[in-house]
């Protein structure tokens, strides 16, 4: 309890709880621009290939057969399954192109499919999609690469997870947000424990790697103790990863959350009172805080990785390989290769019409600069491993750290004052009350945003 407390302090956290990035790319999607072009990109996979090492896959499914009203994703809401077959024939082409590009002998150590719902496809159409991934990038058939899926449970059963094991996925990760029914209804989605655990009993049945569920607070009429009642029934699913987001309610920039009544969302008192709980509850039961809204068990990879100093962060989130250029495929998705970000066309038509003629479908992009990919390294290890070491950055950027970033050494003085972190002549300490501020530290590091460009951003809490 008391170092539950001691991470957690409401009076503190209302002080710095404002809007900020989350950091899964540095520089952030803000600054990516449409002068980024296809011959760009072809520059930055020759550079990949050039520094080799092994491959990250991202295939995007945008296909949700209802809307979720809280959802901020890149989605097509729709019951007609036939408008998936020609994406999927799209994104084998996609794969075909982007293939030819990156050498041989790059092993892909991690493949992911996100959405919308995967699990929307037929058992076919995801064999299609897999079979092209290996065609044209080389997959590892020992399952030993990390190769997950998004699952709405929903949209799945338990022959569904036996065709995704043998397709070669051995992680899983479902959303629940939330098994109170009053918060299923306002929030238009209707998800029974039942079905849900019929997936989590399924994935362990087929010898799945690992399982993570993803929670959401802040969701209507969602109180401290509705929410903990949801919690203790996930934890007795025994996730091997957990991720509690925070609900940030944009209507005006995302058209379903209008329809979500304000008057019904907790106020923020009540959100803290609802992650404070969900703190304490989650490590009375023995799970780890990774960063920001992550949890996992201590034999989990990501708890391994934290604890080695090799723990990464991307666009899918935490990730225990950081040496992997990723090759995003689909629409809107987000590729980091060779030093820079491409973002595709986030219009399914204008995807069609890209990759029929043979052209990649991006739509913007950004190349870092010397000084990105500096910081890129700073915020990095400080919100994946809590800690910066000067001298190492000296070392690697050839740089003064102290002259260099002696504006964000002062902005965090008074964060060492609040004791959130520890600051020496050669090291910088994030202190276990910091932990869940860590993007508030970051962003002393971060040279592009300014006060009035925040509101883009979710709140930190």
């Amino acid at each position: 309890m008391g170092e539950t407390m001691s991470l957690f302090d409401h009076d503190l956290i209302r002080r710095y709880d404002k809007s900020g990035p989350r950091y899964t790319s540095y520089p952030t999607a803000v600054q990516f621009h449409d002068q980024f072009n296809e011959s760009d990109y072809r520059a930055a996979a020759a550079r990949s290939n050039a520094a080799g090492g092994p491959l990250s896959i991202y295939t995007h499914i945008p296909f949700c057969d209802t809307v979720c009203y809280y959802c901020a994703c890149n989605k097509v809401v729709t019951k007609d399954r036939a408008r998936a077959q020609p994406y999927v024939d799209d994104v084998v082409l996609e794969l075909a192109l982007q293939g030819k590009l990156f050498g041989q002998g790059r092993a892909v150590d991690q493949l992911h499919w996100g959405g919308g719902t995967p699990t929307f496809l037929s058992d076919a159409q995801m064999r299609q999609i897999m079979e092209a991934t290996g065609r044209h990038f080389e997959l590892k058939t020992d399952d030993t690469g990390e190769y997950s899926i998004e699952i709405d449970p929903r949209e799945a059963d338990a022959g569904t997870i036996a065709v995704l094991r043998d397709l070669g996925f051995n992680r899983i990760s479902l959303g629940v947000q939330d098994f109170d029914e009053r918060v299923q209804e306002a929030v238009n989605r209707i998800q029974s424990y039942a079905e849900t655990k019929e997936v989590v009993d399924a994935a362990r049945a087929e010898g799945f790697h690992g399982v993570s569920l993803d929670l959401i607070y802040g969701l209507p009429h969602q109180s401290r103790d509705s929410f903990l009642r949801t919690l203790d029934t996930v934890i007795e699913m025994a996730p091997d990863r957990l991720s509690i987001f925070n609900y940030a309610h944009l209507p005006t920039r995302f058209k379903p959350q209008r329809r979500i009544n304000t008057e019904d969302l907790p106020n923020a008192a009540e959100k803290l009172r609802i992650l404070g709980g969900s703190i304490e509850r989650l490590q009375e039961a023995g799970y780890v805080l990774i960063g920001m809204d992550h949890f996992a068990k201590p034999d989990d990879p990501l708890a391994i990785a934290q604890r080695n100093g090799t723990l990464h962060r991307n666009f899918q989130g935490y990730s225990t390989h950081a040496e992997c250029d990723m090759v995003a495929v689909g629409v809107s998705s987000i590729s980091q290769v060779g030093g820079a970000f491409s973002q595709n066309t986030k219009d399914l038509v204008a995807y069609h019409e890209a990759v029929s003629a043979g052209r990649l479908p991006i739509e913007r992009g950004y190349v870092l600069t010397d000084e990105d990919h500096l910081r890129r390294f700073v915020i990095s290890e400080i919100i994946s491993h809590f800690r910066l070491d000067f001298a190492q950055v000296e070392q690697k950027f050839g740089i003064s750290f102290a002259s260099h970033f002696a504006k964000a050494l002062s902005e965090l003085q008074p964060m060492v004052a609040d004791e959130l972190l520890r600051l020496d002549n050669d090291h910088l300490e994030v202190l276990p009350r910091g932990r869940l501020l860590i993007r508030n530290i970051c962003m002393a590091f971060d040279e592009y945003l300014n006060p009035e460009g925040l509101q883009c951003f979710s709140k930190v809490i």
